[in-house]
């Protein structure tokens, strides 16, 4: 199932999230200095994507049976990936920071792994930019957070 996303986020973030999480996205442990390097934040129900773009945001989410191999990893300039459970069969894609559910995709609840591949980051000038997220989601029970390939125009440690 692919599902094509295009909409309008502040603070160059937003989320995937359990429907039925807290999501603590306001803790001290969230958006930490390695979360922005990394361009992803962790809290139990929710992954934080960090975007280039301020704004507008175009991508598209793809609920896959397996995880498949990165055949060009050229074409990106930032790929990672982690876990997250979804209890309530429920994955969205949410906007911030007015949380607008921007799509739902029914699943079975479980643990999944997340890779969000970031491209035309460059791009970016002010607040928008040609900057495209590609996010694959599959059953797994690997929760750890892993960095394929980082992009570093900036870094705050």
């Amino acid at each position: 199932m692919k599902f094509p996303l295009d909409f309008y986020t502040s603070y160059s973030q937003f989320y995937i999230y359990d429907k039925d999480s807290e999501g603590a996205t306001a803790s001290d442990t969230f958006w930490t200095n390695d979360a922005f390097n990394d361009r992803l934040a962790i809290e139990t129900g929710v992954l934080g994507v960090g975007t280039e773009c301020y704004g507008p945001v175009k991508a598209e989410l793809e609920i896959l049976n397996t995880s498949v191999n990165i055949t060009d990893p050229d074409s990106y300039d930032h790929i990672v990936e982690a876990g997250i459970e979804v209890k309530s069969g429920t994955i969205q894609i949410i906007n911030c920071p007015d949380w607008t559910v921007q799509l739902e995709v029914e699943v079975d609840p479980g643990f999944y792994r997340a890779r969000i591949y970031s491209s035309n980051l460059a791009s970016v000038e002010g607040d928008e930019g040609e900057d495209f997220y590609r996010i694959e989601i599959w059953p797994d029970k690997n929760m750890t957070k892993k960095v394929l390939k980082i992009y570093t125009p900036y870094n705050y440690n």
